[in-house]
């Protein structure tokens, strides 16, 4: 079955006016469109746009009546509040105008275990200080669709952050200078230990007056440097005076993708986008410790029991090329797999299903032939694809993205 699905924009205050419509080719609605979910999430399942053809309104609500048809038996676990059998990814359109929070997310394991700690603790889900709304993990990868997407991605090699700050020293004076000085001189040693210490001295153990200074010089510092760091610093300065996180954006690995390139987050790395538009592909979780750049709740010691403190490369996923003009991303989780189809001719291409698949065109008309039915998409249709369509037999022009497990 092929089922047209639909939703409304999210409208975070982090959102682009622009991105959003861009990327689809829709009406900009004048209001910070931020993201656009595509899946069952109970925070925003999508709408099925002809819901007499399925006996439901929503896609969740169809997953719940009818787990047989709609997953065939996929594992994406049970929803914690519903007890109906859930879809394992979610697929978004991400539109950033400004960063998002400083934010990692849990393994399985720790997620499964944390989330019943909480609940036998009494905590409520929607409390402010409740870290782990349901028992799963949230790997994600982000697709670039703008011309450029930045992001924080990982920590880097302290000794890159520690030439850094030596030159931003350099920049100002007096006891700015010695401020940013003293903190570089903290990050000699074993990266792991000295990343662990920084991040629990800048949120949580530094002195706040001291914190407050090294941050002012940090900024103070960045002015008039055109480097991605500084430029970096001054746009988090102007979205989150004074935050802590800041100064951790310096401890990280500053990435400007291209359109068509692909970071993978797994547990336990630490980022935030800060500008563009991407599909955003990911298990269905609502479980985020955030790091800064955020007004919400913090647990400091939380965050450092998940995040990865090694110093890593910058994350990118290379795609395989499952026929001319398809190439799958496919990260080491069960739960999603991105398909992205650009005909190289006019001879179809086959793209195989292995459970449930979410596709949305950003760019020209397909169509799509599988073992039970067809359908036609335009650029910003989407459609639920039902496990019984087996595989797709696909033609056309343009970017058709299709998620699945």
């Amino acid at each position: 079955m092929f089922i047209p699905i639909g939703n409304t924009p999210r409208d975070y205050a982090w959102g682009s006016l622009t991105g959003m419509s861009e990327a689809l080719g829709t009406t900009a609605s004048g209001a910070p469109e931020a993201e656009l979910w595509l899946g069952a999430h109970p925070g925003s399942p999508s709408r099925i746009l002809d819901p007499a053809s399925v006996g439901a309104d929503t896609l969740a609500e169809w997953i719940a009546r009818d787990p047989e048809t709609t997953l065939a038996g996929v594992d994406g676990g049970i929803d914690p509040v519903s007890g109906a059998p859930r879809l394992p990814f979610l697929l978004k359109i991400l539109a950033a105008g400004g960063p998002l929070s400083l934010q990692a997310h849990p393994s399985a394991k720790m997620a499964r275990r944390r989330f019943v700690q909480e609940e036998e603790s009494g905590l409520a889900r929607d409390a402010a200080e409740r870290n782990y709304k349901d028992p799963f993990h949230k790997p994600e990868l982000m697709y670039a669709l703008s011309e450029s997407f930045d992001a924080l991605c990982g920590f880097r090699e302290p000794s890159a952050s520690v030439a850094l700050l030596v030159e931003f020293a350099d920049r100002v004076s007096g006891g700015q200078a010695e401020a940013i000085s003293r903190f570089g001189r903290t990050l000699q040693g074993a990266p792991e230990a000295v990343l662990r210490r920084a991040v629990c001295w800048l949120l949580a153990d530094g002195d706040r007056n001291e914190v407050a200074v090294l941050v002012e010089a940090v900024v103070a510092a960045a002015q008039g440097d055109e480097r991605l760091a500084s430029v970096t610093v001054r746009e988090l300065a102007q979205s989150y005076p004074g935050d802590p996180g800041i100064v951790l954006s310096l401890l990280l690995n500053r990435v400007r993708l291209s359109r068509g390139e692909v970071l993978y987050l797994p547990a336990g790395n630490i980022h935030a986008y800060l500008a563009g538009t991407g599909i955003e592909l990911m298990a269905a979780s609502d479980n985020v410790l955030r790091g800064g750049l955020t007004p919400k709740y913090i647990d400091v010691p939380e965050l450092v029991n998940v995040l990865e403190f090694s110093p890593l490369p910058v994350p990118y996923l290379a795609p395989e090329e499952a026929a001319p003009g398809v190439h799958v991303y496919r990260p080491d989780v069960p739960d999603f797999v991105l398909a992205v189809v650009q005909p190289e001719s006019v001879e179809p291409v086959v793209v195989p299903l292995h459970g449930p698949a979410i596709g949305i065109v950003t760019e020209g008309a397909f169509s799509l032939r599988g073992a039970e039915g067809a359908t036609g998409l335009e650029r910003a249709d989407s459609v639920y694809i039902t496990p019984s369509e087996k595989e797709l037999l696909v033609s056309g022009r343009g970017t058709l993205f299709i998620a699945t497990v």
